[in-house]
């Protein structure tokens, strides 16, 4: 599949993506690309964010490659068993580790604990050996639970702006050749 044969849903995390991050940059370059949107980006509400999520995949023309960050991951895979379309493959980056209860701020615990079986659909978990939100660790562990092709990012913090991610072309040329392995046939 090529990337302009896809519908791509960013779905950002908590506090949304700010102009500089990868995410936005990344919505602005592809032509099908678009946000799924939030209603309270600050104090997210799991309910509203899965629904959000599922809104915008049912609502999707094109076969689904979903492009999730952080928080965002979360709100994806809860979101998977209210999908009505079928999703060709998601990119996840930096999933928080929401059943940490070290977790700051603490409302994100209620995105936790991540469902364990494995995603109907390719995915590919990027993950940093220092993300101040997610031991190295539990990314990984969550990645072998989904079936998810795992990446180590190395030391890149919570791989967004603050941790110098805000092109990220490593990412995305990683994303291009994922999404040129998915099957047409969604």
């Amino acid at each position: 599949m090529r990337v302009s044969q896809a519908e791509i849903l960013i779905i950002p995390g908590y506090k949304g993506s700010p102009e500089q991050h990868w995410q936005t940059r990344w919505e602005q370059r592809l032509s099908t690309a678009r946000r799924v949107q939030q209603a309270e980006w600050s104090k997210p509400v799991r309910d509203d964010w899965v629904h959000a999520v599922a809104e915008a995949v049912n609502e999707a023309e094109k076969p689904v490659v979903l492009v999730a960050h952080s928080l965002g991951v979360a709100a994806a895979v809860l979101a998977v068993p209210l999908f009505r379309r079928p999703v060709a493959g998601a990119f996840f980056v930096s999933p928080p580790d929401v059943a940490n209860p070290a977790i700051r701020p603490k409302h994100l615990m209620t995105f936790g604990p991540y469902p364990r079986d494995p995603l109907p659909f390719p995915s590919v978990v990027v993950a940093s050996r220092d993300d101040p939100f997610s031991s190295f660790e539990a990314a990984e562990d969550v990645a072998g639970a989904w079936g998810s092709l795992f990446i180590d990012a190395g030391t890149s913090g919570h791989i967004n702006g603050d941790s110098g991610h805000g092109p990220w072309p490593e990412g995305l040329l990683t994303f291009g050749k994922f999404v040129s392995g998915l099957p047409l046939s969604h």
